[in-house]
């Protein structure tokens, strides 16, 4: 599909469809549909989308990337993350021709002040996810009217219910794979022939920062080696709202 869409930077915010009519209308679109119609609403230059390059991240990008590979992408390089993720985003960078991924580090000064021994992660990981990932994606985001994630149904827990397309403050949020089957996302690694994370070989089913992820065991819920033996499950890019 080729949907590129002229920059529309005069649309305020105010002036877009809300969150609720634009899920509405596309509550049962494809992933491919639900990007081009985002693109088309909100324009390139005030859309951005946002990856981990994770273990399923590949999927997303190579649907964005039929669509317009040009879309911003924000990575948020925390200064924890194994050196396979590193290397897995300049593999589908090169693969999928992205033309903008955006890698966005903390701040200097915030983690001298807050983090000096960096052991953060294991005294307050709330906190650790807050300096490392919810400030610098809200920081990344300021110029931005909307973001795409890939939040899934599937993934259970809070992610169970998420629309399609959320109020996310002063933008919206488009969950364009939010009612894709883990069926789906394996036809289109399949489909597309596209490279796995290095890390998915040794049993890590999900992938973020290196001292909070563990690798899961065979009939656990895929998440599950993420703050292991926490009551945490998320980093809080999701939960609170990054206007």
């Amino acid at each position: 599909m080729n949907a590129i869409a002229s920059p529309v930077s005069s649309i305020s915010v105010s002036a877009l469809p809300s969150a609720e009519e634009l899920d509405r209308a596309l509550r049962d679109a494809s992933p491919a549909e639900i990007i081009a119609s985002a693109l088309k609403t909100i324009g390139r230059d005030k859309l951005a989308l946002v990856s981990s390059f994770g273990t399923e991240s590949a999927t997303l990008l190579k649907v964005m990337a039929d669509v317009d590979p040009a879309i911003p992408v924000i990575f948020l390089d925390t200064g924890w993350l194994f050196e396979e993720t590193l290397a897995y985003r300049d593999t589908l960078i090169a693969t999928l021709g992205l033309k903008d991924v955006r890698s966005i580090k903390p701040a200097e000064e915030t983690l001298s002040r807050e983090d000096p021994d960096r052991d953060l992660w294991f005294s307050d990981p709330d906190a650790c996810c807050r300096i490392r990932k919810v400030e610098p994606l809200a920081r990344a985001l300021k110029p931005f009217d909307a973001w795409l994630n890939g939040r899934k149904r599937f993934q259970g827990s809070s992610r169970a219910g998420i629309p399609v397309v959320e109020d996310d403050g002063a933008r919206l949020k488009f969950n364009p794979f939010a009612n894709v089957s883990r069926e789906e996302l394996e036809a289109i690694f399949a489909r597309a022939k596209l490279p796995r994370h290095p890390l998915v070989a040794s049993g890590f089913l999900s992938v973020g920062c290196m001292p909070c992820t563990s690798r899961t065991a065979e009939g656990e819920d895929e998440r599950a080696g993420r703050w292991r033996g926490r009551a945490k499950t998320e980093c809080g890019i999701h939960t609170m709202k990054t206007s």
